[in-house]
């Protein structure tokens, strides 16, 4: 439940302020969220976002074939990193 929570949205999503954290006399005011929630439709492709660009910038290499498959070279040798993520 918690790699969706670090990525950060895009575009602008709003929501509802949640049950018991209303704002009294505001309770028809909407929040508009920085981050990612679990159970958010943009939540998954957030969270991909961010690790993409990370190893990216760190000098990996992103398969065509397999969009979650990394690779790098370091002193000759391959390592190889397979990202999988069960949302279920």
């Amino acid at each position: 439940k918690t790699a969706f929570l670090n990525g950060f949205i895009q575009e602008e999503v709003y929501i509802e302020q949640p049950q018991g954290f209303e704002v009294h006399g505001k309770e028809s005011h909407v929040c508009r969220l920085k981050k990612a929630l679990y159970g958010l439709k943009q939540a998954p492709r957030a969270w991909y976002s961010r690790k993409d660009t990370y190893l990216q910038g760190m000098g990996f290499t992103k398969s065509e074939a397999y969009p979650n498959l990394y690779f790098i070279v370091i002193c000759e040798e391959p390592l190889i990193l397979v990202l999988y993520v069960d949302d279920m």
